[in-house]
C-alpha cells in the first residue's frame, strides 16, 4: 500500500510518501517539505502566532493534495512539541480539522522517543544490542535506551535547536556570553535525566538521528547525502568539542556555507551542536552512528505492525 506520513515538526513540515506492507522496508516514493520554522512563530507565552497559524494551515493543506496527487490510500498524521507546549494548540487543531479535515494527534515526547527508537532498532537490528538513541529536533531532545522494541526509559527535553537559538542566541554572530549561559542551561536540564539511563549499564551502540546531528556530523567529515544511505555515519565528542567554538564565532551565512549545512537551518546549529556536545559529554559517548531512519519510519513501522 502507499502511505503518506505528515510530520508536523518545530522545523518542518514533512509529507513523506512510501510504499510498504508488512514485513518489508519502507520504500521511500516521494517527498514534500515546507521550512515552517514553527518554533520561531510563537509569542511571548509559547502559543502559536496567528501568522504562524495561517502559515501552518496553508501547508498541511499542501501536503494533503501532494499525498492526494500521489495516490497515498492513507495519511498518518502527527504533530510534535511545537503545537504540543503551545497554549492555543486546541485552537489550533480545531483550526486545520475545519480547513484542511485532517485531524492531528499531537504525540507525546516520550511517544516520540519510543518511535524513533523502533525505528533506530529495527534498522539496526537485534546485533546492535543494548541502544543509546540520541535525536535533535527543533523543539525538544529525545534520549531512549534498551535492548528490545520498546526502549526501558525514554524521555524527552525542552532542548531543541530552534526552541534554544530564539530564546538564549539573539546574536549573529552570537554573543559568547548568550553562549556560555546556553551552555550551563543545557548541561543542567541534560545532567537530571544521566541516573535514569545509567542504572541499564553502558549501551553496546550509540545512535543519533535528526537533521541536526547529520548536518553536524557532515561538516565534521561524514559522508554526503548522495552517498547513499548504507554509507556508515559517525560524529566523535572530539570533532564537536573541535567545532563549538568555530561555530560561536561564525555568522548564520557562514555557517550556512559549510557542506551539508541548509540555509533554512543554519541559524540554528550553533544551540544543535551545543545540544550534541553536552549529551555525549554526560552520557560518556565518545563516538556514535548515524541513523538514516527516525521518527517517521517509526510511525510507519508501528502502523504496519498493526495491520491485519
Amino acid at each position: 500500500m502507499r502511505l503518506g506520513v505528515l510530520d508536523v515538526g518545530s522545523n518542518t513540515i514533512h509529507l513523506l510518501v512510501v510504499d510498504a506492507h508488512p514485513g518489508a522496508r519502507p520504500q521511500p516514493a516521494h517527498s514534500h517539505k515546507v521550512q515552517l520554522r514553527l518554533a520561531e512563530l510563537l509569542d511571548e507565552r509559547g502559543a502559536v502566532s496567528p501568522e504562524g497559524v495561517e502559515r501552518l494551515v496553508s501547508a498541511i493543506a499542501g501536503a494533503v493534495q501532494a499525498a492526494e496527487d500521489k495516490g497515498c490510500e492513507d495519511v498518518l498524521p502527527f504533530a510534535t512539541s511545537a503545537v504540543r507546549e503551545a497554549p492555543n494548540a486546541d485552537e489550533v487543531l480545531a483550526r486545520v480539522k475545519e480547513e484542511t479535515g485532517i485531524e492531528l494527534p499531537v504525540l507525546s515526547g516520550e511517544d516520540e522517543a519510543r518511535l524513533t527508537f523502533l525505528a533506530v532498532r529495527r534498522w539496526f537490528g537485534w546485533s546492535a544490542g543494548k541502544l543509546l538513541v540520541l535525536d535533535i529536533g527543533g523543539g525538544s531532545l529525545e534520549i531512549a535506551f534498551g535492548i528490545d522494541e520498546d526502549p526501558d526509559a525514554a524521555v524527552s527535553l525542552p532542548l531543541g535547536a530552534g526552541r534554544l537559538t530564539s530564546a538564549w542566541l539573539p546574536g549573529d554572530p552570537a554573543d559568547p556570553a548568550d553562549v556560555r549561559a546556553l551552555r550551563r542551561h543545557v548541561r543542567a536540564q541534560i545532567a537530571r535525566t544521566v541516573g535514569e539511563f545509567s542504572r541499564f549499564g553502558a549501551p553496546d551502540h550509540v545512535v543519533a538521528t535528526s537533521k541536526t546531528f547529520k548536518q553536524l556530523a557532515r561538516i565534521a567529515g561524514a559522508a554526503r547525502e548522495a552517498d547513499g544511505l548504507y554509507v556508515q555515519r559517525e560524529l566523535t565528542r572530539k570533532s564537536l568539542e573541535e567545532w563549538v567554538p568555530r561555530l560561536t564565532a561564525m555568522t548564520t551565512t557562514e555557517r550556512a556555507a559549510l557542506p551539508g549545512v541548509s540555509e533554512g537551518r543554519a541559524a540554528q546549529l550553533l544551540a544543535g551542536a551545543l545540544v550534541a556536545e553536552a549529551t555525549m559529554d554526560l552520557f560518556g559517548v565518545d563516538e556514535l552512528e548515524i541513523c538514516p531512519w527516525a521518527l517517521r519510519e517509526g510511525v510507519i513501522l508501528r502502523r504496519l505492525d498493526h495491520l491485519p
